[in-house]
């Protein structure tokens, strides 16, 4: 990564309408409640499902959780995602492996596994798609904990020099 400040976050998954719309809805309430400001957004590698709301069971976890995702829409990684973003972070190994062919050979240092760069764990978040509640409920769990530690991280990047955020932070 380059020494440029994190301003803006996109999260991805396959078909986003599962894990990244509730890392995207996390995220948001986690920066919200530090008083934070960060465009985040969140898309998925395919198109099948651009236009639709959330799976049902990742928007019931997350009002579970007091996170409204019920207003998102699906759509598809764009090309200008990759300028407009300054980190991209992909579900699992396969996410980042198709944004990084998707991507610009300048912008590919953007792209990293979500777990990863958030705690240092290289796993995949497990796409819940086909089994049950209590797979979405693990979900929201590993994804609560990375943004948590995500948005620790971002604060630390701060630059100890002048002790602010940038003004869009």
């Amino acid at each position: 990564m380059s020494a440029k400040p994190i301003n803006s976050v996109l999260f991805v998954c396959l078909g986003n309408i599962c894990r990244s719309p509730l890392a995207e809805g996390v995220f948001r309430v986690v920066l919200a409640g530090q008083g934070k400001d960060f465009l985040i957004d969140s898309a998925g590698i395919g198109g099948w499902h651009t236009g639709q709301e959330p799976d049902r069971r990742s928007i019931a976890v997350a009002a579970k959780h007091g996170v409204d995702i019920s207003g998102q829409r699906a759509r598809k990684v764009l090309p200008e995602d990759f300028s407009r973003f300054d980190l991209i972070l992909g579900m699992d190994r396969a996410n980042v492996r198709d944004l990084k062919a998707l991507a610009p050979a300048a912008a590919r240092d953007r792209v990293h596994l979500y777990l990863d760069f958030a705690t240092g764990k290289a796993v995949d978040v497990p796409d819940p798609y086909y089994d049950g509640a209590e797979a979405f409920a693990s979900v929201y769990r590993m994804i609560r904990e990375a943004s948590e530690a995500l948005a620790k991280r971002l604060d630390a990047s701060v630059s100890p020099t002048s002790g602010q955020a940038s003004s869009t932070m």
